[in-house]
């Protein structure tokens, strides 16, 4: 057949009009259905189902269009429709209405289900999420030398940090969000673990003195993609690309910035590149949170801070490392919390507007000075300046305010902190101490088994959780808990608490045992007074135990004794002369009382 012949008759017999109707309905169709079932609920495959069934109708309306025609009689061959009297005009484009009509409620159902849908997502978010709010994931590391790594996550770090400042914002904090990868498929699971609407992915390329920063804001809830951009820039314009980026999404998101807030998140904080990298690897090592890493984050700031002496950020960064290297017995209260004072001081004499400073100073005024006062007004002035700061919420509760039996407001705190970093297993261990503090016992021990079903082996919270089924009483289960840290961690904190369990049980011989270990042990490593004092409450020993906490006064461990007033385990003490002497010089009693009594 000649192609135009076979052309021409394609138009006679209707077929281009019959082929561009069907697509035209059937992208519409398949529109709508794809918008509209979701707010129904109707199952993806019943979709997928419908649009296959549209693919494969569309040869077969073709071939019908060849060989029949619909007249006013009905449908006929187009052999007989040929002999028919020609239909009126109206008549004859009668298929073009119907196509319109139906592209056209397609079209209707399309932005019917998107409307739907978006308001249905708007209206559940209030409940669930909060519009303003965002997680950053880890940045990958694109670079060829992957000894870069500590850079990419060094970047990632400074913008949530830059984020975070942003008050009519809500981040969530570096601990939770490492859980994840840079590009995870489950958006939606992620935003509900986090508590947050809107998730940034990026990724970082470092070669010589370029970078390039890749970034892409997502509502998590629907995966569009809010905002995109690329980066290229030098190393020493980091600090700029970091505040675009965060200027961006707070646009983005329609987060109202005050003045100062645009100040700080605009900062830059040193002029050297090569004081910067310092820094970062130095955050690299403090976030393991190791007592050997705490040290060698130590090493890099101080290796910054010889190239710039007035980068205030390494002077934070060698504060939060030496407040937090007693905790893991990796120096001694001290030695390490004036260090900390010293650090964290110079920090703000520097620059006044860093959070982490100023939670770090609070700390090593209560553990080591015990100026409740003071601490407070600095941990208020750390979350002023950074709401986003989940732990300056953490600490302010757990330490300074649950010491004081404001019990109430510490757990208030700790919710907030955990609110801000759901994922942390501290924060969470942290609330459920407050729990703990305040006689809450059933809260404390649902809290610390919440947290180990987020990680079995975190020994701490099996530590948290023996002491609270000590002091209820429960001290066959506490021994098992204590137990179960003692096999996951060497720390000799747990010593004490098992071998206070274990003579208060009857088992004193069980708990002389551990007394001989700690005992040599404390010749090769920092082990607390603290323990000690447990130990000889455990045996009966109420003078010895004074005297070892007398000498955790005099050693200024306050993350210990500064828990005097509340701590259940040393409720056998509670009316000796001696004790409440002690504690006097700690928490002043009129001071205790004041805070209870606002409860």
């Amino acid at each position: 057949m000649n192609p135009s012949n076979f052309l021409a008759e394609l138009k006679r017999r209707n077929v281009y009009k019959v082929a561009i109707a069907y697509l035209v309905a059937g992208w519409a169709l398949s529109q709508g259905i794809a918008q509209v079932f979701p707010v129904f609920d109707i199952s993806n495959w019943a979709i997928r189902i419908i649009v296959l069934l549209i693919v494969v109708g569309f040869p077969v309306a073709v071939v019908f269009a060849w060989f029949f025609e619909i007249t006013p009689e009905g449908v006929k061959r187009t052999e007989v429709a040929d002999a028919m009297p020609k239909a009126t005009g109206r008549k004859r484009h009668a298929w073009i209405y119907v196509v319109v009509a139906g592209a056209a409620i397609s079209v209707a159902l399309f932005f019917l289900g998107r409307y739907t849908a978006s308001n249905r997502a708007a209206a559940a978010a209030p409940n669930e999420l909060p519009a303003k709010s965002i997680a950053v994931l880890p940045f990958e590391n694109l670079s060829e030398d992957k000894a870069n790594a500590f850079f990419a996550e060094g970047i990632q770090d400074e913008i949530l940090t830059r984020l975070a400042k942003v008050a009519d914002l809500k981040v969530i904090s570096r601990t939770s969000t490492q859980h994840f990868k840079s590009a995870p498929e489950n958006l939606p699971e992620i935003a509900k673990r986090l508590g947050v609407m809107h998730i940034l992915e990026g990724s970082v390329q470092k070669a010589s003195d370029q970078v390039r920063v890749n970034v892409q804001l997502i509502n998590a809830l629907t995966d569009a993609h809010l905002w995109a951009d690329t980066y290229d820039r030098k190393l020493t314009d980091i600090f700029a690309v970091e505040t675009e980026i965060a200027k961006a999404i707070a646009d983005t998101l329609q987060a109202k910035l005050t003045g100062s807030e645009q100040h700080v998140i605009a900062a830059r904080p040193t002029e050297s590149t090569e004081a910067h990298q310092l820094y970062l690897k130095g955050r690299y090592f403090w976030n393991k949170r190791t007592g050997n890493d705490l040290k060698k984050s130590i090493d890099y700031f101080q290796q910054a801070i010889a190239v710039d002496p007035n980068y205030a950020l390494a002077y934070a960064g060698v504060a939060d490392a030496y407040v937090w290297l007693p905790g893991y017995t990796a120096g001694t209260p001290r030695d390490c919390y004036p260090k900390a004072k010293a650090a964290a001081t110079k920090a703000l004499q520097l620059d006044d507007t860093l959070a982490e400073a100023h939670t770090t100073l609070s700390l090593a005024i209560w553990l080591y000075d015990f100026d409740s006062a003071q601490a407070i007004r600095e941990f208020q002035r750390a979350i002023e300046l950074n709401p986003n700061y989940a732990i300056a919420h953490q600490q302010y509760g757990n330490n300074t305010l649950a010491a004081l039996g404001r019990f109430d407001d510490a757990i208030v705190e700790g919710k907030r902190a955990v609110e801000l970093d759901p994922l942390s297993l501290v924060i969470n261990t942290d609330l459920g101490s407050d729990y703990y503090y305040a006689r809450r016992y059933d809260e404390a021990i649902a809290q610390l088994r919440k947290t180990l079903e987020m990680d079995p082996g975190f020994y701490i919270a099996h530590l948290v959780l023996g002491q609270v089924l000590d002091a209820k009483g429960a001290r066959d289960a506490a021994i098992v808990e204590c137990q179960k840290a003692r096999a996951l961690n060497d720390d000799p904190s747990v010593l004490g608490v098992l071998a206070r369990a274990y003579g208060l049980s009857g088992n004193k011989m069980e708990a002389e045992k551990i007394l001989d270990q700690l005992e040599k042990l404390s010749q090769e490593r920092y082990v607390s007074a603290y323990s000690f004092a447990l130990i000889y409450l455990g045996l009966g020993d109420k003078e010895e135990a004074l005297r070892w906490l007398e000498q955790s006064y005099q050693d200024r461990a306050g993350s210990d004794i500064g828990f005097i007033r509340v701590d259940p385990l040393l409720d056998p003490l509670r009316g000796d002369p001696r004790f409440e002497a002690l504690a006097e010089k700690i928490v002043p009693a009129a001071e205790f009382k004041s805070a209870t009594a606002s409860k």
